[in-house]
């Protein structure tokens, strides 16, 4: 990558090899956080389907929370950074693909490539970063296939055997919920699952690269400590990206110095919805 950031001294000083590895607390709550958002939302899907309707409220509310924090494990996983064996981290990858509804090991490639492309027009990822909102939520559909796509086209071989046991596994729970099991609740999972795979183009690229360039500016933060916990710090993405081996749960730490380091450097927000500075 060719950004003017990377190359500015005080960032290249700022310590986080000591943020790398998680401790062994966190790293069980990494890999439960997850469950009680998922166990919920089924709960009140099956609560939707055999009280009230209204259930489903709460149960999408849960969904929403379960997709934003598979995003979060799954992408710690991209980078190995789990703090568990590289082994163990693609099957935690592969359960995510089942439970989410895609190939995550096919969005693991592009999103590696990103790090290594971004912002280029070898960047397939942040395709939807160049558009306008609206552009960015319609283009939603096509986007997993695209990924998919230069999944399989750029994965080394493991990449592309990993890639097809979790399409063959999601088609076969969708497979199974239209032709074998009458299960509401499963029925939900699903087309939530799949909504929110549509949905990842606009919430998971354009809200924290939109406006950005190659070489200058090349992803968005958030500030605010209630605000990145609301959001599990998964807008902290210009900390990621200058650091990629940091795990999410050590990006706070990690904004803090870089903004002690570099207090010109965290100015375009994810929230802004243009590319003018939060200060003054």
């Amino acid at each position: 990558m060719n950004h003017e950031i990377l190359h500015d001294r005080r960032v290249r000083n700022v310590q986080w090899r000591d943020l790398v590895r998680p401790t062994g607390v966190q790293i069980v709550n990494e890999l439960l956080l997850i469950f009680p958002w998922l166990s919920a939302s089924l709960v009140f899907a099956h609560l939707a389907d055999t009280r009230h309707w209204l259930w489903y409220a709460p149960a999408m509310s849960c969904s929403f929370v379960f997709f934003l924090t598979g995003l979060r494990v799954v992408h710690n996983g991209y980078h190995y950074a789990l703090g568990i064996s590289r082994q163990a981290t693609e099957w935690v990858i592969l359960v995510l693909s089942v439970l989410m509804g895609w190939s995550l090991h096919a969005v693991q490639v592009n999103h590696l490539r990103h790090h290594k492309y971004c912002m280029s027009d070898e960047d397939v990822e942040a395709t939807s970063a160049r558009m306008s909102p609206w552009q960015a939520l319609l283009f939603g559909p096509v986007f997993p296939l695209l990924l998919l796509w230069h999944g399989c086209r750029h994965g080394r071989p493991n990449q592309r055997l990993w890639i097809a046991a979790e399409i063959l596994a999601w088609l076969a729970v969708v497979f199974a919920v239209i032709f074998w099991l009458n299960v509401a609740w499963l029925r939900y999972h699903v087309c939530c699952m799949m909504i929110g795979e549509c949905m990842t183009a606009f919430f998971a690229v354009w809200t924290v690269h939109h406006d950005c360039d190659r070489y200058h500016v090349f992803a968005r933060t958030s500030t605010g400590v209630w605000r990145n916990r609301l959001t599990f710090n998964m807008f902290l993405h210009l900390e990621h990206h200058l650091f990629p081996a940091v795990p999410t749960c050590n990006l706070p730490r990690l904004a803090e110095r870089l903004q002690v380091a570099v207090p010109d450097l965290r100015k375009w927000e994810v929230f802004s919805l243009d590319n003018d500075s939060t200060e003054g």
